[in-house]
C-alpha cells in the first residue's frame, strides 16, 4: 500500500507541476489536469497526515527505548505512542478505501428511467411516488432535475418517466437504484381495502456526453408525431413529439414533453446517447468481473431489489438484508441512510477482494 501511495504522490506532484506550464492551458488539458488534481488531493492530505503521525510515533518510540528517560516523560511518551498507533490504524483503513478502484462514471450526472411493471394503475401510481422520492432526494443533495419524457395516466400515475439528475457524484449515489422495486399497500383504486403487490422498474444510466458516444446521423431514423397523454394545453395540436430510432442497435427513444420539436429531439438524443453508453459500460463491467451489477428485470414481482411495505411502514433492501422502519421519511427523499449502507457494502466487498 505504501508503495502505491508513493506512486500516487509522485503523480500528484507531476500534475501540480504540469498545471503551472502554459501547454496545459490548451484545449481540454487544463480541465482534465484540474479534475485529476482535485481527485488526488484528499488522498494526499490523508497520506500527509499519516506520515506526520508515523513520525510522531517513531519519536515516542525512541523515548520509550531510552533507559535514562525520565519516568514522567516516559509516561507521556507511552500515551503519545498509543494515541499515534490508534490514529495510524484508522488512517490505514481510510487510505485503503481511498485507494480502491473507482467507477470512472461515479462523478457523472445520471438519467433515471422509471417504468410501471406488474400492477397496472397501482404500479403507475407508485411510479409517480418513486419519481417524487428521487426528486426530493436530489433536492436535499443540491442536484438539479429535469423531466425528459413522461407518460401519465388519467389518475396521475406515471407509466413511464425519464428525467435527468445533474450534480456532483450523482451516479455514485444513485447507481444502486437500478432494478425492480416492489410495493405492498392498499391501492387508491381498491374499494375492499385489500393489500396489493405491484412493481416498478428503475434504470440509472450515467449521462454520456457527445465526446463519449459518436452517433452517426445516418444511423438514425427520426419521426415526428402529435403529443398524446392525460392533459396539457399543446397535446394533439402540433407534431412536436419526436421518436428517434437508432437503426444499428434497434433502440427507440420518444420525447414529447416540450412544445419545441428541437428541444424534444435534443432530449431524446441525450437519452439515446446514455443508453448506448450504458451498453458499452456493461460490456466493460462484464470484462472486468463486474457481474454483480444489478440489472433491471422484467417488472415481475419475484424480481426485486427492494420492497416498500406501507402497512408495516418499512423498506427492505434485499441485497444487503437491511430493513428500515421509516417509510414515510424515505418516500419524502430521506434516503441517505440506505444509500450509505449500500456504499459501505460495496467498499467492504472491494476490500475483501483486494485482500485475496
Amino acid at each position: 500500500m505504501l508503495e502505491q501511495l508513493e506512486r500516487v504522490m509522485h503523480r500528484y506532484d507531476e500534475v501540480a507541476r504540469l498545471l503551472q506550464e502554459p501547454a496545459a492551458l490548451a484545449g481540454d488539458g487544463y480541465r482534465l489536469l484540474m479534475k485529476e488534481y482535485k481527485e488526488l488531493t484528499p488522498l494526499m492530505q490523508e497520506y500527509t497526515a499519516y506520515t506526520k503521525t508515523q513520525a510522531a510515533a517513531d519519536q515516542a518510540k525512541e523515548l520509550l527505548a531510552d533507559p535514562d528517560c525520565d519516568p514522567e516523560l516516559h509516561a507521556m511518551a507511552q500515551e503519545e505512542y498509543d494515541e499515534c498507533r490508534a490514529r495510524l490504524q484508522q488512517s490505514i483503513e481510510t487510505l485503503k478505501l481511498m485507494l480502491l478502484p473507482k467507477d470512472a462514471d461515479d462523478d457523472r450526472s445520471a438519467i433515471v428511467e422509471i417504468r410501471g411493471g406488474t400492477g397496472g394503475e397501482e404500479a403507475a401510481l407508485f411510479g409517480y411516488d418513486m419519481y417524487r422520492m428521487y426528486t426530493m432526494y436530489a433536492q436535499r443533495c443540491g442536484w438539479r432535475t429535469e423531466i425528459i419524457s413522461l407518460n401519465e395516466t388519467e389518475l396521475g400515475g406515471f407509466k413511464e418517466v425519464s428525467f435527468s439528475v445533474e450534480g456532483e457524484g450523482v451516479f455514485r449515489r444513485l447507481k444502486y437504484e437500478s432494478g425492480v422495486h416492489r410495493v405492498q399497500r392498499v391501492p387508491a383504486t381498491e374499494s375492499q381495502g385489500r393489500i396489493q403487490t405491484s412493481a416498478v422498474t428503475v434504470a440509472i444510466m450515467p449521462e454520456a456526453e457527445e465526446v463519449d458516444i459518436d452517433i452517426d446521423p445516418n444511423d438514425l431514423r427520426i419521426d415526428t408525431f402529435r403529443s398524446s397523454g392525460a392533459g396539457g394545453q399543446h397535446i394533439n395540436k402540433t407534431s412536436s413529439a419526436i421518436r428517434v430510432t437508432h437503426i444499428p442497435s434497434g433502440l427507440v427513444v420518444e420525447c414529447q414533453d416540450e412544445r419545441s420539436q428541437y428541444k424534444n429531439k435534443d432530449k431524446a438524443l441525450r437519452v439515446l446517447r446514455s443508453r448506448l453508453y450504458k451498453i458499452e459500460k456493461d460490456k466493460r463491467d462484464a470484462e472486468t468481473a463486474a457481474a454483480r451489477r444489478q440489472q433491471v428485470g422484467s417488472g415481475d414481482r419475484s424480481e426485486r431489489i427492494r420492497t416498500y411495505n406501507f402497512p408495516q411502514g418499512r423498506i427492505t433492501d434485499h441485497r444487503i438484508n437491511l430493513t428500515l422502519y421509516r417509510l414515510d421519511g424515505f418516500m419524502n427523499g430521506d434516503m441517505e441512510e440506505l444509500i450509505q449502507a449500500l456504499l459501505l457494502d460495496e467498499q467492504t466487498r472491494k476490500l475483501q477482494e483486494a485482500g485475496n
